[in-house]
């Protein structure tokens, strides 16, 4: 019996539920100007993916690498949710 796959699902899930709440956090101290900082992840893990030998490491930063680029939609999504009242504004920051 092999549990990889169950592994790599597991880690693919937390990955997901690690990023919603840093575009969470990302939009509501930063505003959209975090998007920078993702695709910068998304481009790092990317490229480590190709390089990594192990494969299993090399999926699971193909993971992250897709995750950071689909947060970038993410926190443009977000300051919607926060125009919409649905997330509170930060105070202390200035909204485009």
């Amino acid at each position: 019996m092999s549990f990889i796959g169950l592994i790599i699902g597991f880690v693919t899930f937390l990955v997901i539920g690690l990023f919603h709440p840093l575009v969470i956090k990302g939009e509501y101290y930063f505003g959209v100007k975090c998007w920078v900082a993702f695709f910068l992840l998304g481009l790092l893990s990317g490229a480590l993916s190709v390089f990594v030998s192990n494969l299993y490491c090399s999926i699971i930063l193909g993971v992250v690498s897709f995750s950071s680029f689909w947060a970038i939609l993410e926190v443009f999504e977000q300051r919607e949710r926060v125009r919409k009242g649905w997330f509170p504004k930060n105070p202390k920051r200035k909204y485009e």
